[in-house]
Parts: C-alpha cells; sequence; structure tokens
C-alpha cells in the first residue's frame, strides 16, 4: 500500500515449542523521501497511545481461525520492536533497510509453515517455521507476565434465496435463519417455505458432534419490547420443534431464547440491516470436515481475469492475481487496481459495501465471492475484538483508513494490490467474483 516500501519476512522462529519470533526487513526502494515506518506497522485493532511500535506483524491460525499479534506485557501494549527500547529511527533513508520484530504466540498444531500478515499488504503464505533458535537478542515473553492477543476470525457466507445467513469460527456455526422466509408478519408458525430450511439446518446439525443446540429468536428494532420478546421466544420454540423431530441421531438437546431486538447483528437504521435482524439463530459445534476430492487447478493469467471501469470520468482497470486456497477452508483473493487515465483520480468503490454492513473503520469490503452452482455467496471474513460494549469488526480486508487513508488516490499509471479473506467451499474449482462495479468475473481456484 506504501509506494516504495518493501516488506520481507527474514525470520520466522518457533522458540520453547509455544512462541513465535518474526522478523521483517523493512527497506525503502526510493531515492528521494525518507520513509516512515510505525504507524505503517502499526496494529490497527488495539489502542497504542503512541505510534512507535511493530505492533501489526501477526500470523493467520487457520487451524484455531484465529489472527495472532505480538503478546502485551504489562505496561506496554507490545512485545515487539520499539522506537524507544530499541533505539530505532522513526525513519528509513532512501536505500536503507532496518529490521523490525514482533513475540507472540506459535499457531496451533505445531505447522511447518504458516501464513505471516502486516498491515502494509497481503498475507505472506507458506513461510516455513525453524525450530531453531533465532540469531539476536530478543525478548523472552517467559520473563515477565504477557497477555495473548488473538482476533477471531469469522468467516460469512449466505444464500443466494436470503434465506439464511452463516458465521463459521471455526469452533462453532451459528445460522441465521431468516424470521421474513420463516414465519408470516407477527406469527410463530413456520412457512410452507420454511420447509427446505429446517431440513437444510438439521442435515448440518447431524453431520455435527452437537450435544446441545442453541436457538435463539431476536427481532428488530420496530415495535416495543412488550411484542417482539415473546414472538421471538415462540418463534424460536417453533423452529426448535421441527429441527427436533428432524434430526437422524439422539443425544441432542434443544435451548430456546427470546431476546427481542436487544442483540442486532447490524444497524437498524436501513432496510436490509432490519431484515437481518429479524432472524432466528441455530448455534452448533462446526460439522466435521469431510474428505474431498482434490479439484484441478489453473493458474491466473489466463483471459477473463480483468475489468475496466470508470473513477469519476477517468479510466480504471482491475486485475485479479490469485484466489488461493488456504488450509482451515479459507480463501485468499487478492487482485490489482490502476489508474489508465493521465490525471490523478481517487476510486472509493471499494469501501462502498451495503449500508448494513458495519466496520470499525473503512476496508476494500465491496467485495463478494459466489459459488453459483450451489447457491451461496460469501462475504469478507471480519476480525472480532471485544469491547466493553459489544464487539468491534474490522475487515479482514485491504484497510482504507488512518495512515492509508489515501490508499483510494490514484496517481496517473499507478498501481495497487488489494486483499480479502473469504470462506471458499472445499470443492470448488472456479468461482463468480464480484469486485466494486468492475464486470463479474469467474475466476480459478488455486
Amino acid at each position: 500500500m506504501t509506494e516504495n516500501l518493501k516488506v520481507e519476512v527474514v525470520g520466522l522462529n518457533r522458540v520453547k515449542g509455544k512462541h513465535l519470533i518474526a522478523q521483517i526487513r523493512l527497506s525503502n526502494t526510493g531515492t528521494d523521501r525518507h520513509l516512515p515506518w510505525p504507524g505503517e506497522m502499526a496494529d490497527r485493532t488495539r489502542p497504542l497511545g503512541a505510534i512507535r511500535w511493530a505492533s501489526g506483524i501477526g500470523v493467520l491460525d487457520t487451524r484455531a481461525r484465529a489472527w495472532i499479534l505480538p503478546y502485551e506485557p504489562a505496561g506496554s501494549p507490545c512485545l515487539c520492536s520499539d522506537l524507544d527500547r530499541d533505539g530505532l529511527s522513526r525513519f528509513i533513508g532512501p536505500g536503507r533497510s532496518i529490521t523490525v520484530y514482533a513475540v507472540l504466540p506459535a499457531p496451533s498444531g505445531n505447522p511447518a509453515t504458516t501464513t505471516v500478515v502486516t498491515p502494509v499488504g497481503p498475507p505472506m503464505l507458506d513461510v516455513p517455521i525453524s525450530d531453531e533458535a533465532p540469531a539476536g537478542d530478543f525478548p523472552d515473553p517467559d520473563a515477565e507476565p504477557v497477555t495473548p492477543v488473538a482476533r477471531r476470525l469469522v468467516l460469512t457466507s449466505e444464500s443466494l434465496d436470503e434465506s439464511e445467513e452463516t458465521a463459521d469460527d471455526g469452533k462453532e456455526l451459528q445460522v441465521n435463519l431468516s424470521s421474513d422466509v420463516l414465519f408470516a408478519v407477527d406469527e410463530a408458525t413456520l412457512t410452507p417455505d420454511a420447509k427446505s430450511i429446517m431440513a437444510r439446518t438439521a442435515k448440518l446439525i447431524d453431520a455435527s458432534p452437537a450435544t446441545v443446540v442453541t436457538v435463539a429468536g431476536h427481532a428488530d428494532s420496530s415495535g416495543d419490547d412488550a411484542i417482539n420478546d415473546p414472538l421471538s421466544l415462540r418463534r424460536a420454540q417453533a423452529v426448535r420443534r421441527t429441527l427436533s423431530a428432524l434430526l437422524s441421531r439422539d443425544g441432542i438437546r434443544f435451548q430456546a431464547e427470546g431476546y427481542g431486538s436487544r442483540r442486532p447483528l447490524y444497524d437498524n437504521d436501513s432496510d436490509e440491516g432490519r431484515r437481518r435482524n429479524r432472524r432466528v439463530t441455530v448455534t452448533f459445534p462446526k460439522p466435521r470436515p469431510v474428505a474431498r476430492e482434490p479439484v484441478a487447478t489453473t493458474s491466473p493469467g489466463e483471459t477473463g481475469l480483468t475489468g475496466a471501469a470508470k473513477a469519476g470520468s477517468r479510466p480504471i482497470t482491475m486485475e485479479v492475481t490469485g484466489l488461493r486456497r488456504l488450509p482451515g477452508g479459507l480463501g485468499l483473493l487478492t487482485y490489482k487496481i490502476t489508474n489508465e487515465g493521465s490525471e490523478e483520480t481517487w476510486f472509493t468503490d471499494l469501501h462502498r459495501a451495503q449500508d448494513w454492513e458495519a466496520y470499525k473503520y473503512r476496508a476494500a469490503s465491496n467485495v463478494r465471492v459466489t459459488d453459483v452452482a450451489a447457491g451461496r455467496r460469501y462475504l469478507p471474513g471480519r476480525l472480532e475484538v471485544p469491547t466493553d460494549d459489544g464487539v468491534d469488526s474490522y475487515c479482514a480486508c485491504t484497510d482504507v483508513s488512518g495512515v492509508r487513508i489515501g490508499t483510494e488516490k490514484f496517481a496517473p499509471g499507478q498501481t495497487r494490490e488489494f486483499w480479502n479473506l473469504f470462506a471458499l467451499p472445499g470443492t470448488a474449482g472456479a468461482l463468480k467474483v464480484e469486485i466494486g462495479p468492475f464486470r463479474d468475473l469467474r475466476i480459478p481456484v488455486q
């Protein structure tokens, strides 16, 4: 995202079988300007108090479905390179390099490789982890109390008929069934259209190791609690009764609750947000993965991976550079945007997602991946950070706010690369990709 800033992983060492020391070399490839690096490498998901740490260096733990960041010691937000402690300059001179580090928990499962994440570009895949001691003097996380910092990665998908939306955090499935499809207005009797939705949900529960399934009814903010609370409970009970009768195995206990309008998923200020908030949520452990035949792979570079649009009156082009399958059912989409005109322009369509989507900061979230044959659409993943009054959500995609607020500004001929993390269906060889205003593309999965 920052021109002339080169980022390289130069060390990734597992220590004591449970910690990871990541070393990143930052190079200024320009010839005439000093580059400030602390803001570029800062973690956007936690308050730092000052911009002096390499706190945004992390790894993607696909097994635990977590975005792991540096430990937080007492009295400091980050066990990582610190301008004051390590005597580093805030700027990197032209043609010069510095190496920064982060100390963080090792990814679960003792993997031989991992995905390294930084705030400045797409995740770096398949980085080998060494079990040899790292060269250099680094803080020992066992020498002082430290707090692990991890962001839960939630992957969301929805049926094309708008009957349900599913959130997968790697441990549980949260299936949000649309009340508009399940019930008539102000009613708690399931409609005929609900039959296939109930059968599909019961099949997922059967395939899971669930012994307890939670069913929760929810309403939008219209009406009052005297109406919403009992109606949401009756609807949850109706779904519970139907699912219980459809299951093919015993030993599953249901819990039904009604929360009225107190737990919205989305902003109630829009029609779409209210529609999605009118739901019955069924939560249970994620079904066991099913062994699948490997799909054929095709490399980008074929025709059909590009599109063109306008930014104002300026010509803008887009090229998909990869749709990569990662472990744990994840996928990484990367694409380039280029200003083909002779004048500077802003291209802001990437952050103009639907109005019901709310992230803590603006990001390149106006992207969708669709499995047309399965009738399922995949939304950008989100990183969830608990707060005192709920949860803040950050897009697992390119940030276009803060120090990167100019990311959507393109000089003539300038190209920038963007990225998004999604869930990926296990058997798809190619998927439809929608990026902002560009034409729909059919992209092979690598």
